[in-house]
């Protein structure tokens, strides 16, 4: 952290390691998901120590104050001493993180059950299923034969 008055919020969001380039700092303001001090903001605003910026990470909201600056990209440790997460930010952080831990998005589970094409044990054992129920060739449950 050295003696820097201001520098772009694009930049400082790069150095403090919320994204991994500058490019997808820039991609994110210009979405409209990261704002400072309330306001939205463009990628060259220029940020002071002391101002707040509410930013989304994946679907995680944080809110963030700004404790220093840093003109270079250095080790975590580092980073992150250059800001300050507020208790409220936290404190929904970590209920976001409860509630997806109690309850699983739905779509996971149906990503373990399907696992692409039936193998030639699952293959017989669908067609041993079907012949043991009667149904035979019969895909329908037509009373037609």
């Amino acid at each position: 952290m050295s003696e820097i008055a201001s520098m772009r919020l694009d930049k400082w969001l790069w150095c403090a390691r919320f994204y991994k380039t500058r490019s997808l700092a820039v991609e994110e303001i210009g979405k409209g998901r990261v704002t400072v001090n309330g306001a939205n903001a463009k990628a060259s605003r220029e940020i002071r120590v002391g101002d707040s910026i509410q930013l989304r990470q994946g679907n995680i909201p944080k809110e963030i104050i700004v404790r220093g600056l840093s003109g270079m990209r250095g080790p975590a440790p580092v980073a992150q001493q250059l800001y300050e997460e507020t208790v409220q930010s936290i404190a929904t952080r970590e209920q976001l993180a409860e509630q997806r831990r109690l309850a699983p998005e739905p779509a996971a589970s149906l990503a373990a059950l399907h696992t692409g094409r039936p193998t030639k044990r699952d293959r017989r054992e669908i067609d041993r299923v079907r012949q043991d129920s009667g149904w035979g060739d019969r895909w329908s449950a037509s009373i037609d034969d």
